[in-house]
């Protein structure tokens, strides 16, 4: 980054960071309400695949939008003719530079099914208690996406003119991408929608001690594949009083100790380093020494075995991982098994090929009477994009401010977001929700999701500021 850019964008920092609502007569207390109430609009417009419209809540929030000013021209429901109810909405807030690229803001309106009986409340109906907001989807991805909507009114209101355009994509699919993926839709059949320098995604949450305080503010820069394989074994059978030798059961199960008892190689990448040097100085001892070993390129073999031991995601962070998660096998109590089979659901590091996994897992399971199949189509193969300057200043530069102390950590996701496709189509994607989770996870994808009231209204003014910034500097 040039020394220009570097001080036109201290200047913006400067400039904008305090910028705050209050323009076109809407106070400020007025304005947090409207959010709270788009908020749940959405959260209450169930989006589950089974039964519930994303063309229904992207029409929401396209009404929102088109209030506060933007025209249709900007504002758009993209339906896909086969899946009526899996629509997206695109919008556009024009830049002032034609040169500059547009900045893609994207989230996915679409959730995890919720079933009612096994909630403590209604899963679509938003209700706040005790600090907390309760619903399926609060968090995912309807947080990311109520604000990014929110900040383009704003924006309208305000008459905040980008150098950037700013691009709005609220997506479907993201949770169900093996029926219907919105972002792969809008990419095959309407790229220009989608086209720009780089997007902001979901991923990156903030992370919560046990006491409620925030420890670490989290930047996403790449993602691991998904990926299942099938594993299947045979026998001829018979009756269970005449054991055979051959016993498809044991054989599959020999071969799923053999995976659950192998480490993939550790494969560290700039992100994961600079991961584990910045946690460095949060675990004191030996472990923070480990820990900085391993961001400096300097952990041994035995280094990284401690660091992975320490903790899952460490684990999943340093190295590819594979893992049983469906058994099926057998017809009768009182028969033989013909047939055995079981799903090994890999998520690949960055870069990693589906097919190298593949070669390694029939060297593991080391039994060619195995079959061993991918489960569906590879997805795209990436690296995960570099973290600028451009990207990273700002944003340290405005944690510093609303959260002084916290380290601003990038890593790579151990699950899977919408933006393995943009970046394998040319799109660095940089995962900033800014959403401060507790350690428990929040219930995302479970029973109760709930965020902090605090949690998500902080968000919201990071992101308002933060797009805002990035989008007034010259690139």
């Amino acid at each position: 980054m040039s020394p220009k850019i570097i001080g036109a964008l201290a200047l913006a920092i400067g400039t904008l960071f305090y910028a705050q609502a209050g323009f076109a007569g809407v106070s400020e207390e007025a304005s947090e309400a409207r959010f709270r109430a788009l908020h749940k609009e959405l959260v209450e417009t169930n989006t589950a695949l089974s039964d519930g419209s994303c063309t229904l809540a992207a029409e929401k929030m396209r009404a929102r939008l088109v209030a506060a000013g933007y025209s249709k021209a900007d504002t758009r429901i993209i339906v896909a003719p086969d899946f009526p109810r899996q629509g997206n909405l695109v919008a556009e807030l024009r830049g002032s530079n034609p040169k500059a690229p547009a900045i893609l803001l994207v989230a996915h309106i679409d959730v995890v099914e919720a079933k009612r009986a096994d909630w403590k409340r209604d899963p679509f109906s938003l209700i706040e208690e005790d600090g907390y907001i309760y619903g399926r989807g609060v968090i995912d991805d309807k947080a990311m996406a109520a604000i990014f909507v929110d900040a383009m009114v704003r924006y309208r209101e305000e008459g905040f003119r980008p150098r950037h355009a700013l691009k709005l994509a609220l997506t479907c699919g993201e949770e169900t991408y093996d029926v219907f993926n919105g972002v792969q839709y809008l990419l095959q059949h309407y790229p220009e929608t989608l086209k720009a320098g780089f997007a902001i995604n979901e991923g990156g949450n903030g992370e919560l001690d046990e006491h409620g305080k925030p420890i670490i503010f989290g930047v996403q820069s790449g993602e691991k594949i998904y990926q299942d394989f099938k594993m299947v074994a045979t026998s001829p059978g018979g009756h269970s009083a005449r054991p055979e030798k051959d016993n498809a059961i044991t054989r599959l199960a020999i071969g799923l100790s053999r995976i659950g008892a192998y480490r993939f190689p550790v494969a560290l990448s700039d992100v994961t380093r600079n991961y584990f040097a910045r946690s460095a100085r949060l675990h004191p001892g030996a472990l923070g020494i480990d820990m900085k070993n391993a961001g400096e390129g300097r952990g041994d073999p035995a280094t990284l075995d401690r660091i992975a031991d320490t903790s899952p995601l460490w684990n999943a962070l340093l190295r590819t991982t594979c893992v049983a998660t469906l058994v099926s096998a057998g017809h009768a109590a009182n028969a033989l098994a013909q047939r055995a089979e079981a799903t090994i659901n890999c998520r690949i590091l960055p870069g990693q090929d589906e097919h190298d996994i593949y070669a390694e897992l029939i060297g593991v399971v080391a039994d060619p009477s195995i079959e061993i199949t991918l489960a569906a189509a590879p997805g795209p193969i990436s690296a995960a994009p570099v973290l600028s300057a451009g990207v990273m200043k700002p944003i340290e530069r405005l944690v510093g401010e609303l959260w002084p102390g916290v380290p601003v950590i990038p890593s790579i996701s151990t699950g899977g977001t919408d933006g393995r496709f943009l970046v394998a189509s040319g799109i660095p994607t940089y995962g900033v929700s800014a959403v401060f989770r507790d350690p428990d996870g929040n219930g995302v994808h479970g029973l109760n999701e709930r965020v902090r009231v605090k949690s998500l209204m902080d968000s919201r003014t990071f992101l308002y500021r933060l797009v805002k910034v990035l989008s007034s500097v010259d690139s």
